[in-house]
């Protein structure tokens, strides 16, 4: 009787289309499904807050929520797309001008990015004002262990592409910088990395308030971090830890898909 081999199943990876067209089609799901899911961690303030995805067929350009509609409505046909100077040239909604000041230099410094998100999150938002980089005291942070900026400065809203370059410089070549009294911002090879990211660190910024209210943490030791860092912090994992994300929020609020 000769054995079967069982076929192990393979890892998901990124989709890659043919057409340009589909993948700016995928690229503008994912993007509502984020803003779905910031809202869903309830990462709205008002009117703060952004995420960017570069076109693309036109690399200057980039895909971003409407200024003032709240993250909760945003569908596929509400995005805007914004040129290199500023305008809105496809959509009915103004953009925000501090979301161009940032995202525009961040793009235009790192042409591997391909997608920028930022708000004002509870959690990153009160970390930010310790003026402090994360430690590795669990698992999840070391996705971030020796791979995340600090701009150790705050002026007021960023209307000027001069403090975006400022904030690209500080977020350099890694996935996240924590802007000092301000908030995060994260990026990734896809939406889904920069989004997933975002709610990570968050919840780490999180993890780490309650850990030291609680008395005094134990760090992971440096060589132990990089190991964990290597195993839990590739653009790929980013990516594949949004899926499970991106099904449970389009299983719920199906509209977002709609363009």
């Amino acid at each position: 009787m000769q054995s079967l081999t069982r076929l192990q199943p393979t890892m998901p990876e990124p989709p890659i289309f043919d057409q340009t067209a589909d993948t700016c089609q995928h690229l503008k799901e994912r993007l509502a499904a984020a803003f779905r899911l910031f809202a869903f961690y309830g990462f709205d303030e008002g009117i703060a807050g952004h995420i960017t995805v570069r076109d693309p067929e036109q690399s200057d350009h980039f895909w971003v929520n409407p200024f003032g509609m709240h993250f909760s409505r945003i569908r596929v046909r509400d995005l805007l797309l914004v040129n290199s100077e500023g305008d809105v040239v496809e959509g009915n909604y103004p953009v925000n001008r501090a979301a161009f000041a940032i995202h525009s230099e961040v793009h235009a410094a790192r042409p591997d990015v391909i997608a920028s998100a930022h708000s004002h999150s509870i959690h990153g938002r009160a970390w930010s004002s310790l003026g402090r980089k994360l430690d590795p005291l669990t698992q999840d942070a070391c996705a971030f262990y020796n791979d995340h900026g600090f701009f150790d400065d705050y002026t007021g809203v960023v209307l000027d592409p001069a403090e975006g370059k400022r904030i690209a410089r500080a977020l350099g070549s890694h996935k996240a910088v924590i802007l000092r009294n301000h908030g995060l911002l994260t990026v990734g090879h896809s939406v889904d990395e920069a989004a997933y990211w975002f709610i990570s660190m968050d919840r780490c910024c999180q993890a780490q308030l309650l850990a030291e209210a609680a008395g005094k943490p134990i760090l992971i030791e440096p060589e132990h971090a990089e190991v964990a860092h290597s195993q839990v912090g590739s653009h790929h994992i980013g990516w594949f830890s949004f899926q499970p994300l991106f099904d449970m929020i389009v299983y719920k609020q199906p509209d977002l898909l709609e363009a």
